[in-house]
């Protein structure tokens, strides 16, 4: 399995995004895999540059139906280990991923992914075989791939049933036609043992597991309409379509799809991530509860001050660079990004976060709220979200993140939290290394116990203001 991507197809690329894609040398890889199956992440345009980089590959594509096939289908679990790409297919497998922490880059799944790789492959002159499917249907398919891809050529067809009875003939006459790409269309798992098992014969550079693709493309099975396709619920469509032949698939095997990957996700959790979840829903619900009535009555004084919503949102960087919406009470006035860059040199603090004593963007009502802290209540919500935690790394703003030295980046190791060593250490009064330094500290010795203490030390940090403003 081949995990790395060529660094053109990250040119331009912030370092935000950066983070989730980098090689084994950043501080914070992570391979992507669900049910322990690896999987080649990056976007679509990254995945054709692969699969066309002149090496022989053999790709296959993992969905929530292969992955259930897959638990109990050894030879098939073997053949997706031994392929050289093996590409996220679905909102399954995306809700897999996140269960685990990662997040899948783009849905690559072959009836999209396939015809923009053959239009690529067009350009280059290359050629394709098309082997599968019942008869007639890849010669339909074959017949709309030369229309919407210029350039490429058909060098043969066969269909998978009468054409293809001799396995020894079939690799022969694929052999023969001299082509770049060999398209296999058996359904999973059959493509994938197929190939699996002659892959060594066959001597095109590209072979693809495309399952009904050629259904697809020839028209002979309706794909969702667009919106239904960007709305992630092409399963939906198709079970409305053909309910009895789908019901299986998509209901009791979707379910036991979540199912299994969700036990998954909890045996693979660190020690304590169970228990930091829970003290964190607990908690913050106890908060939401008690303190309502507060928060209106800030919410009120806000508005009453200053012309503007109570409660603003902006974006920070999260767990593993992971960007989110963070909720705030505002308290500066409504025009204050835009006048950021003319106070930078005001900054009271050493390094790359800003902060001011004297910031003339923050109003009377803020600058109250910032001193006891309550303008950070309204992140009980992103708490409650599983955005943040209670405790750990203050949020960074994208424009920080992207100036971090390499040590740095460690601090996204962890899950954002609204209060932590720096908040008890003095806040702002304490420099951009140093808090580097604390919330690496964190991360290696975070435990519940700490938490608790973190949590005591806050009420005490918050009655004496200091670093407060």
């Amino acid at each position: 399995m081949q995990h790395s991507s060529n660094a053109e197809f990250d040119v331009g690329a912030t370092p935000i995004e950066q983070l989730s894609k980098t090689t084994a040398t950043s501080t914070l890889n992570k391979a992507l895999s669900v049910l322990d199956q690896p999987l080649w992440d990056g976007t679509t345009q990254g995945a054709i540059a692969q699969c066309l980089n002149g090496q022989r590959n053999t790709v296959f594509f993992l969905n929530a139906h292969c992955a259930n096939i897959r638990a109990r289908h050894r030879t098939y679990a073997q053949a997706l280990a031994r392929a050289d790409y093996v590409f996220p297919d679905g909102i399954g497998v995306e809700m897999a991923a996140k269960m685990c922490g990662d997040q899948v880059t783009t849905n690559l799944n072959g009836t999209d992914l396939v015809p923009e790789l053959l239009q690529e492959a067009g350009r280059r002159g290359l050629s394709v075989f098309l082997f599968g499917a019942r008869a007639g249907v890849a010669q339909a398919a074959a017949d709309k791939l030369m229309v919407s891809c210029p350039g490429l050529r058909v060098a043969g067809i066969l269909d998978g049933y009468a054409q293809s009875a001799n396995n020894r003939q079939t690799v022969a006459h694929i052999n023969a036609s001299g082509a770049d790409i060999v398209l296999v269309a058996k359904g999973v798992p059959l493509q994938e043992l197929w190939i699996d098992q002659h892959r060594d014969q066959l001597e095109a550079r590209l072979v693809i597991g495309v399952g009904a693709l050629f259904d697809f493309v020839s028209g002979m099975v309706p794909r969702a309409p667009e919106p239904i396709r960007k709305a992630r619920a092409e399963w939906l469509y198709r079970l409305c379509c053909e309910p009895k032949r789908m019901a299986r698939r998509y209901l009791i095997g979707n379910a036991t799809f979540l199912g299994r990957a969700s036990v998954h996700a909890i045996k693979g959790l660190a020690a304590g991530t169970i228990e930091k979840r829970m003290l964190d829903v607990v908690l913050a619900s106890a908060c939401i509860v008690l303190l309502s009535p507060i928060l209106c009555l800030i919410a009120l004084a806000i508005r009453m001050d200053s012309r503007g919503p109570a409660v603003f949102s902006q974006t920070r960087v999260g767990e593993f660079g992971a960007e989110f919406k963070l909720f705030k009470f505002r308290t500066m006035h409504l025009d204050a990004e835009t006048r950021r860059a003319d106070i930078l040199a005001m900054s009271d603090r050493e390094g790359l976060c800003f902060k001011s004593r004297q910031d003339p963007r923050i109003t009377r009502v803020g600058m109250f709220l910032r001193k006891w802290s309550l303008d950070e209540i309204p992140q009980i919500l992103n708490v409650l979200k599983g955005d943040m935690s209670l405790v750990g790394p203050r949020p960074a703003l994208p424009g920080e993140v992207e100036a971090y030295p390499e040590h740095a980046l460690g601090r996204l190791l962890a899950k954002p939290g609204i209060t932590g060593l720096w908040q008890v250490s003095g806040r702002a009064d304490i420099g951009f290394d140093k808090m580097i330094d604390l919330d690496l500290a964190y991360i290696k010795a975070r435990s519940i116990w700490l938490d608790l203490m973190l949590l005591a030390l806050t009420f005490r940090a918050v009655l004496l203001r200091q670093g407060a403003y």
